[in-house]
């Protein structure tokens, strides 16, 4: 796409507004319902739907299906990180009342973050055709990794502190107890952090870290970093309230990762094979619409499959309970 500055400018300015709304609107401190919840993931998923509907019918069907294929992949992505994210809430113990703040800035920290890393990778990739090797090599080992920590079950450890956030604590000091949303507080006439600012800073590093994977996977569907910035930024601004919504669900998708290394593991793939279509070896190439059609039937079998084996899990625990009663 021949995105002109005008366009970015304004499309910055659109995300900046609807940042700015969300904010205004859970501005005050308060325990969010599964009924707000579920609105506003509502609202998020059909404002993204609006906008790749509004590429269609003015860039084309390519751009759109791009933008849809990278925005469901980092969709499920986000999905796969509110498993760190629950971790995160519980190691910090977050009053319930609380969890939307810290979620917001996170996001918000995270979004100026993957910005940085767009910009990084389209670059590299704008000089350095060959870097599609490594992209591709990369999510191949991930896919592999994710399912090594699913047979391992790595989702139930306890969520360990990097060590940017360990510096931190150690430089400025955090007190003993959350004081509403303040971020930092004075205490024995030393300006130390709340544990607001330290979890939020948890979940902002900690997203940075799952875009590793996260952004060469949609450059490994687009290559317009108009498209990988918009597709991230729809797929983040509605992780909060699909927090609040499915954090109790959770559990239950206990094929995600499998899933999503099937997903890593053929955008890998189609990079490897774009990367030698680049240096003039004949190999078949993957069209975006077999790549949309491919991701979303993956998400639907892993979302069946794992359904289906929490019932039948929550089956055979029920019956040993009435075993225990008799």
């Amino acid at each position: 796409m021949d995105v002109s500055l005008t366009l970015w400018v304004l499309t910055i300015a659109g995300l900046c507004a609807l940042i700015a709304a969300d904010f205004f609107i859970g501005r005050k401190p308060h325990e969010v319902s599964v009924k707000e919840a579920g609105t506003w993931t509502i609202v998020w998923i059909v404002l993204a739907a609006l906008f790749g509907v509004g590429l269609l019918l003015f860039a084309g069907g390519g751009p759109a299906g791009e933008f849809f294929a990278g925005y469901i992949t980092e969709k499920s992505l986000s999905v796969d990180n509110l498993f760190v994210f629950v971790l995160i809430m519980a190691k910090f113990a977050v009053p319930t009342q609380y969890q939307q703040r810290v979620l917001l800035f996170g996001v918000l920290i995270a979004l100026v973050l993957r910005a940085i890393f767009i910009a990084a990778g389209a670059a590299i990739i704008a000089s350095f055709s060959w870097v599609f090797y490594i992209f591709g090599a990369f999510l191949i080992w991930t896919a592999w990794k994710l399912i090594q920590e699913a047979r391992a079950e790595e989702h139930d450890e306890e969520f360990e502190e990097n060590r940017l956030l360990k510096a931190a604590e150690r430089r400025f000091g955090v007190a003993d107890r959350y004081h509403g949303t303040k971020l930092f507080i004075q205490q024995n006439g030393k300006r130390v952090m709340t544990p607001m600012l330290v979890v939020m800073l948890a979940i902002g590093t900690t997203d940075v870290l799952f875009a590793l994977d996260s952004i060469p996977a949609i450059f490994g569907l687009t290559q317009d970093p108009y498209i990988v910035f918009t597709a991230n930024a729809f797929a983040l601004m509605g992780l909060r309230q699909l927090y609040f919504l499915i954090g109790g669900l959770l559990k239950k998708l206990v094929h995600l990762s499998y899933g999503l290394s099937v997903i890593l593991g053929f955008i890998g793939v189609k990079l490897v094979l774009h990367a030698l279509h680049e240096s003039g070896v004949h190999v078949p190439e993957i069209s975006i619409p077999f790549s949309l059609g491919f991701i979303v039937a993956v998400l639907a079998v892993t979302t069946v499959t794992s359904l289906m084996a929490s019932r039948k899990q929550a089956a055979v625990e029920g019956r040993d309970e009435e075993h225990i009663d008799v």
